[in-house]
């Protein structure tokens, strides 16, 4: 029986990709095998001896201690493209908040008193102070063209927009899902400089902390738009503020409310609704449980954020998985510990990503504890388990 610990409310939907007759779901399990969560933030918790893998349903992994985590050999999965269709549907009406001035407009007309005749005439008065501009030909910057922010890219070409891109670590893959009229920028400051509109798809990370910023904004048109609804910190939320105040660009449209940007002019703050819709919770939990539950069993590994991707079809009802450093002869290591058991070696998979190895052996024969207490003990292993 399989023990997962929930940490946040996960749709029902997941939950259901976990047979009730092999595991156990509960927000009170003392030593879990896997834990499911959403926003709770692991950093100043335990982690319990039991757990196996964690898993994030959305994209953003910022809540969770990935580091310690991969030390102890335990893999993070999250659901990438899961919430892409939220996020992007929040990005045209934040487009049409910010070229309409929808926001103030709203606020203007909630406030008129009178009788119809009285409304009419203020409303007449006063739209002027509303009138925007539209979308066709203007510039959309987006930096960050994974699962979201390729189709933030290509529903604004839709819209009649231009669209000029950054992505240092774009894959092939991900550039066959990209409108082919989607222009390359080299660098971050060569987008802002073309862009009308700029839109953020990127974690969070010391390379993607305040890529708008002081030192930068000025590149920006005076009529520029920045938007965040990747992460709370992608942005200098002080910078834009100031720079609106100043007359250097024109709005900002952020899912992070904060006291800086919650009363300044010109900003539409958000209460963090990019995922928020019953689809996208739903699509994250499913596929991070299905992930869990596939390493849990099988040992393959799909979406994690700390480990390579392995993918390996049973050929064998016995299976060794193996965690460790990358460095040279632990293959070897792992291979020699079989062959001394006499064990005949089915099928074998290994990767490695960055400092973390994965390895995924199967066997013709059930795999002795005395082999895999010998493979768990080999230095640089930092988990080893049967299956």
């Amino acid at each position: 029986m399989y023990r997962i610990l929930t940490l946040n409310n996960i749709s029902s939907l997941g939950l259901d990709r976990l047979p009730q007759d092999s595991y156990r779901v509960s927000d009170k399990e003392a030593e879990p095998d896997g834990i499911l969560l959403r926003s709770f933030k692991m950093h100043d918790m335990e982690i319990p001896g039991s757990l196996k893998a964690v898993g994030r349903a959305g994209a953003g992994v910022n809540n969770i201690p990935v580091d310690k985590l991969s030390g102890l050999g335990i893999p993070v999965f999250n659901a990438p493209g899961a919430n892409a269709n939220a996020v992007k549907e929040l990005v045209v009406a934040g487009l049409l908040l910010a070229c309409r001035n929808l926001c103030d407009a709203w606020d203007y007309t909630r406030k008129l008193n009178g009788d119809n005749e009285e409304l009419a005439k203020a409303v007449e008065a006063g739209k002027k102070r509303f009138a925007g501009f539209e979308l066709p030909g203007k510039i959309m910057g987006v930096v960050g063209l994974g699962a979201i922010g390729r189709s933030v890219a290509n529903i604004c070409i839709e819209l009649g927009m231009d669209v000029v891109g950054y992505d240092p670590m774009l894959t092939v893959e991900g550039a066959w899902q990209l409108s082919s009229t989607v222009e390359r920028a080299e660098t971050v400051d060569m987008l802002l400089s073309k862009s009308d509109f700029i839109t953020f798809h990127v974690p969070l990370t010391d390379g993607t902390r305040n890529m708008i910023n002081d030192d930068n904004i000025h590149q920006m048109k005076a009529s520029a738009t920045v938007m965040n609804f990747a992460r709370e910190g992608v942005v200098d939320d002080k910078a834009v503020c100031t720079a609106i105040n100043n007359g250097v660009i024109n709005a900002y449209v952020t899912d992070f409310p904060n006291n800086i940007t919650k009363g300044c002019k010109g900003v539409v703050a958000l209460p963090h609704l990019g995922a928020s819709t019953r689809e996208a919770e739903d699509n994250c939990a499913v596929m991070v449980a299905t992930q869990v539950r596939d390493f849990l069993e099988n040992g393959n590994i799909r979406n994690s954020v700390n480990f390579p991707t392995v993918n390996l079809p049973r050929g064998s009802p016995h299976r060794l998985i193996v965690a460790n450093a990358n460095v040279p002869n632990m293959l070897g290591q792992i291979s020699t510990a079989m062959a001394d058991a006499n064990l005949n070696i089915h099928d074998m998979i290994n990767q490695s990503r960055g400092d973390m190895a994965y390895t995924v052996v199967d066997t013709d024969s059930p795999i002795p504890k005395s082999t895999w207490e010998r493979v768990r003990a080999i230095d640089g292993v930092m988990m080893a388990r049967v299956l």
